[in-house]
């Protein structure tokens, strides 16, 4: 039963707290009509709980400031973490709350906060999952507690207005990246002399001797041994916006190239990205920036797949 509620505070009455409140009511319906000094004493035992359990969730929903809401690199339709920091004087009190932060177009899932850190600051890591790429919001956090007894449920909102970038989705590469439309190699490998450290998918230009079968049996692709002494190639990859119109199958090539550069960052391999649009050409180089420059991307073309040449 809702007792309160408004922008910035909500009450609730839960299903143990009114079971109690119906006792609370009984005992002293009994204690006025009797006159027994017993059941006055248990009356004002029990109103005395009921008025801790509220003062006590209120405490805890006190003095919590957000400091910082740090999302990383967050990936359309891929769980990803948020890192929530509070300000938190309480220096050891126990809290008890729930988080719930409120997310377009996508969901996160609540996180526990069971005591306040020493140290003045709690960090808080809350698991999203993110429906599509481009700019989405956080709108506000709720702090919801039941803390001690269970009787009421107490909620405080906590308007907010942060922007992140969701990062397209890392689709999986296919096996051979010298066949990928918009991609070149920036070195040619090493071979390597000294014994295997690893795997990796076959590229062109590798030797069949070097072909890793287990691997290969395993991933139904050709995967090839790699080498302590062998360096890995740069990845340089190519985009052309006005080649592409607004659709699915632009999405799709933006989750391609997506997971490319995870691929790359994988195996420590340096990335560069180049986009071709209406403005001019502009290039960009390391993970986390093809990336945002991916999920920044907006296509300038007509056609829904690549135009001809």
């Amino acid at each position: 039963m809702r007792l309160w509620n408004d922008r910035r505070l909500r009450l609730s009455l839960t299903g143990l707290g009114a079971q109690y409140l119906l006792a609370l009511l009984a005992v002293g319906a009994f204690s006025v009509n009797t006159g027994n000094n017993l059941f006055y004493l248990v009356f004002s035992l029990m109103l005395g709980l009921f008025l801790v359990s509220g003062i006590l969730s209120r405490r805890a929903l006190q003095r919590l400031q957000v400091l910082s809401l740090e999302e990383g690199n967050l990936f359309a339709r891929v769980r990803g973490g948020i890192r929530l920091c509070l300000q938190d004087p309480g220096r050891g009190r126990i809290r008890g709350l729930e988080l719930h932060l409120v997310m377009d177009d996508g969901m996160v899932e609540p996180a526990f906060l069971g005591a306040a850190s020493r140290t003045g600051e709690t960090l808080v890591v809350l698991q999203t999952r993110a429906g599509h790429r481009g700019w989405s919001r956080f709108r506000s956090l709720e702090f919801r507690t039941r803390f001690p007894f269970g009787l009421i449920e107490k909620s405080r909102f906590v308007e907010l207005d942060h922007a992140a970038l969701v990062l397209p989705h890392p689709r999986t590469p296919p096996a051979q990246p010298a066949s990928w439309r918009g991609e070149g190699q920036r070195a040619l490998p090493q071979e390597g002399t000294s014994s295997p450290e690893g795997a990796r998918p076959l590229r062109l230009g590798d030797a069949p001797g070097r072909v890793h079968w287990k691997r290969t049996a395993q991933r139904s692709q050709p995967w090839v041994r790699t080498f302590d002494e062998e360096r890995p190639m740069g990845l340089h990859l190519r985009l052309d916006l006005a080649a592409w119109g607004p659709g699915r199958s632009f999405e799709r090539e933006l989750e391609r190239l997506s997971g490319a550069v995870l691929q790359a960052r994988l195996q420590k391999r340096d990335i560069s990205l180049e986009l071709h649009g209406v403005e001019g050409i502009r290039e960009v180089h390391g993970h986390t920036a093809c990336w945002r420059a991916l999920g920044l991307a907006q296509a300038a073309g007509t056609a829904e797949g690549p135009m001809a040449l």
